[in-house]
């Protein structure tokens, strides 16, 4: 899921200067989870709006806001209201706020800040485990991507700032290589990869990425 938190609301009020009137959108997915931009954050961001004298002409929260065709979908559903407003304030990662602006012609404005592509360790806690690197290494390093657990993004290690299983840049965090090691070791694998793991191919790690299933 993408992880998310919201923008301080003094810099979303520096972005509606010269607005009067907006519109809410939220998303049923990540940012609800990540109590970014839920049914609650988007109730809560229309009192605080309203208080700092805006007009609120109305809000939906969608259930994909990434999806592109949704977005115009819910959004076509809402035709006055979003006719009303002036902007469009969206409480989603950045790829939802970019669905919304192509499907409109109104001012969108960000009300989140995107951080990271993250994994649920429990409700309310996240971690970043994948870098969405586009050349997955899982397979020799024991289902843990050292590129993003390992500050350092080291493809071979530990490197020598580790200290009984500990990182130098992080002293309360474990070592991702001695994660490795441990996790091939209680397997039964060779402890560590048999042969150096040869340096990322950045070419495939193509910016903006799109992907076509065919039928």
């Amino acid at each position: 899921m993408i992880v998310s938190k919201q923008k301080p609301f003094p810099e979303i009020l520096a972005s509606l200067e010269n607005v009067s009137r907006v519109f809410l959108i939220g998303c049923a997915k990540c940012a609800t989870v990540c109590k970014s931009g839920g049914e609650e954050q988007v109730w809560q961001m229309q009192e605080d709006l309203v208080a700092a004298g805006k007009e609120v002409t109305g809000s939906v929260v969608i259930d994909e806001a990434c999806h592109m065709l949704r977005v115009q979908r819910d959004l076509r559903a809402k035709g006055e209201m979003v006719t009303a407003a002036e902007a469009l304030i969206v409480l989603s990662c950045g790829a939802g706020v970019q669905s919304v602006s192509a499907g409109s012609n109104r001012m969108t404005v960000a009300a989140l800040d995107t951080l990271f592509l993250g994994n649920i360790r429990r409700f309310g806690q996240f971690e970043q485990r994948c870098s969405l690197c586009g050349e997955c290494r899982l397979n020799e390093t024991a289902g843990i991507c050292p590129v993003t657990v390992c500050p350092k993004g080291l493809l071979n290690g530990p490197c020598g700032g580790m200290s009984e299983g500990k990182c130098e840049v992080s002293p309360d965090a474990e070592c991702a290589w001695y994660q490795i090691y441990v996790r091939l070791r209680d397997r039964g694998d060779h402890p560590l990869p048999h042969e150096t793991i040869p340096p990322k191919d950045f070419s495939k790690q193509i910016r903006p990425g799109s992907l076509k299933l065919e039928k």
